[in-house]
């Protein structure tokens, strides 16, 4: 009953050719096979992108800091006592000079 018969075929393509004309048909069969090539590549990038990122994550969680390295790190900044950094005072008087 859901099988695909030959006289199915047929009448879709008899249907086209009234819809598109047999002139358009090509054309359009190009386009999509273009696209199907496009949508491809794009995904393929994708996907090794993503392989890329994850062996950058990889290769950075497993840096150490070197010792006597005094610089902030992320997890010195859940410890008890710690305070960021104040940010830079931007004059307001000072910078319209400079410009």
């Amino acid at each position: 009953m859901g099988a695909l018969k030959p006289w199915h075929i047929f009448v879709l393509v008899a249907v086209l050719v009234l819809l598109f004309g047999a002139k358009r048909l090509p054309d359009a069969a190009r386009s999509l096979g273009r696209s199907l090539r496009i949508i491809k590549a794009e995904t393929k990038s994708l996907s090794e992108d993503d392989k890329d990122l994850a062996e950058k994550a990889d290769a950075q969680a497993g840096r150490q800091p070197l010792p006597g390295d005094s610089t902030v790190h992320p997890t010195s900044v859940h410890q008890p006592g710690y305070q960021p950094p104040a940010p830079p005072v931007n004059d307001p008087v000072q910078r319209v000079r400079d410009n």
